[in-house]
């Protein structure tokens, strides 16, 4: 019954971190690595030090994001269409408008993505997966960016 009452009493001073805050944004130095307690499911969990693998899977996709930008120009100077709307209009407004906000909305996506990326969604799935699927997923349209850019070459 005591040990029962402690571990109430624990939980209840254990403080939740606000969405933002120095050891996330890389001001203060913090030495969490990993998960430290169980926690409650649904309970966000975060940490001072990221993992190589996570850091190399952001960079991966930062790079990934400036080849989409570049072959979606190519493709578009070889007579392609932008489907997306909103870059279509970026692009007709200016080049470097579209590039400047294609990477800013895609490095303040991943920076929010590695902050929560221990962040249970649903079951076993974290927010950290998210990024993997993100990795993949433009991959793929690389590839398929490229596959069009080789089609148009043919012709």
């Amino acid at each position: 019954m005591r040990s029962q009452f402690l571990t109430i009493a624990v939980r209840s001073v254990v403080k939740v971190p606000p969405f933002f805050c120095s050891f996330h944004l890389g001001i203060k130095a913090g030495r969490r690595i990993g998960e430290r307690r169980t926690t409650n499911r649904g309970e966000p969990v975060y940490v001072d030090c990221y993992a190589a693998h996570l850091m190399l899977c952001v960079i991966g996709i930062l790079f990934l994001s400036m080849a989409d930008a570049f072959f979606t120009l190519n493709i578009l100077a070889n007579g392609g269409e932008e489907l997306n709307w909103f870059m279509a209009v970026l692009i007709e407004d200016s080049v470097e408008k579209f590039v400047i906000f294609k990477l800013a909305l895609t490095s303040l996506a991943l920076i929010l993505l590695v902050i929560h990326h221990n962040v249970r969604l649903t079951g076993r799935m974290r927010v950290r997966h998210l990024k993997y699927m993100v990795l993949i997923g433009y991959s793929v349209l690389v590839g398929y960016e490229l596959h069009l850019l080789e089609l148009a070459a043919a012709y």
